[in-house]
């Protein structure tokens, strides 16, 4: 079985591309030490995203802090637009370059799984938003993907080691695995009641044998005030119009009483499915959408070689810092120790002085905070 890089195969910097362990062999065979200025940026986001989140900078500090480096960045959890520097590094290059590959691979993901779950929130209007990925990524990664997609906006998460490492609870009701071993829906949603704990909300999953909006009312009806809600994991049904089963099992449960029972639909759900689905759906779980998210394609350039502005064709030289105005995605980059534009605040900030960590990052729910203020102001 081909197995994952341990951490500290990658601490010693052997996840990296060739060429980074020839240009160290070089450099050290030259006795050249040159101190460097290197910045990462995205020149452009996803399918033409305005905004995205900023995550994974814990995982950077965790990897390079006690490098005879500095480092600078814009708080995890940032809303960022193309072109903004969102980390710094300062120092030897020999001290860094060969972790080019796995810093960049620490953010890319991150940010990506953190802005499309940002995405899914901004499009659900506050409705829940439930991590449902982990099974399209390799296991391995399934903590990588909860984390960020709950900093991101997500409410929730499904797996359970995931839950048990960020301390947040696991959401889940009934598979259709236990509806088809036990041969009913009624019977299997029952059983959940006498059995779970009374903490977890009984969410009946509809959609196994019969038409939705006959199994939702049978359901309801013997269930009484016990049901919390049904699921419809129905993307691609026979009719082929996920609104009008939403719509059918919401007015039949309305004009039978049932409002308060609500309605959470999974399967293979996007930012364009909710924005359609949120007339009747009252949460959602998402699961491709937010763990295949596209990456954010950021590069680390080198801006500055032994204190000169110095960049390769395409990039802009110097070491910049990032300011913000009023809003989250009015962003600003001057050159280091300018002057600060007026009605902005500096974003940037230092982590990492001659290696030693300088500040703190908050806990993900904190970073999780920061992030529902951020998007609470901005649009798709």
């Amino acid at each position: 079985m081909l197995r994952t890089a341990t951490l500290e195969e990658i601490k010693a910097g052997k996840v990296t591309d060739i060429y980074f362990e020839r240009t160290r062999a070089i450099l050290e065979a030259r006795n050249i030490h040159k101190t460097v200025v290197a910045e990462f940026c995205a020149k452009s986001l996803p399918n033409g995203t305005p905004w995205a989140i900023f995550s994974g900078l814990a995982d950077v500090l965790s990897l390079v802090e006690g490098k005879a480096i500095d480092l600078e960045a814009i708080p995890e959890g940032s809303v960022f637009t193309p072109d903004i520097p969102v980390m710094t590094i300062t120092g030897d290059y020999l001290s860094f370059g060969v972790y080019e590959t796995a810093i960049l691979g620490l953010i890319c993901q991150a940010s990506g799984i953190a802005t499309q779950a940002a995405r899914c929130n901004v499009a659900a209007q506050g409705r829940p938003v439930v991590a449902f990925g982990s099974r399209r990524m390799h296991p391995a990664l399934a903590p990588i993907l909860d984390r960020n997609a709950y900093v991101g906006g997500c409410s929730g998460l499904a797996t359970v080691l995931s839950g048990e490492i960020l301390g947040i609870p696991a959401t889940g009701t009934i598979p259709h695995a236990l509806i088809l071993i036990m041969g009913d829906t009624l019977e299997a949603t029952q059983a959940f009641d006498e059995i779970i704990s009374k903490n977890v909300p009984r969410i009946a999953l509809v959609d196994t044998f019969t038409d939705e909006k006959f199994e939702s009312i049978r359901i309801a009806e013997k269930s009484g005030q016990s049901l919390f809600g049904v699921r419809l994991d129905t993307p691609g049904s026979r009719r082929g119009d996920f609104y009008k089963i939403l719509q059918e099992v919401r007015c039949e449960l309305d004009i039978r009483g049932f409002q308060n029972v609500k309605i959470f639909v999974s399967g293979g759900i996007d930012v364009e499915s909710i924005l359609k689905l949120n007339e009747f759906a009252d949460a959602y779980g998402v699961g491709n959408s937010i763990s295949n998210a596209p990456v954010i394609d950021f590069s680390m350039d080198i801006v500055e070689v032994d204190g000169k502005p110095l960049a390769k064709r395409g990039k802009i030289s110097g070491h910049k810092t990032t300011f913000r105005g009023e809003k989250p995605d009015a962003l600003k980059i001057q050159y280091k120790n300018a002057s600060v534009p007026d009605d902005y605040q500096p974003l940037t900030n230092p982590y990492l002085k001659d290696g030693k960590l300088i500040k703190t990052l908050p806990d993900i729910h904190g970073i999780k905070t920061y992030v529902d203020s951020q998007i609470s102001q901005l649009e798709l």
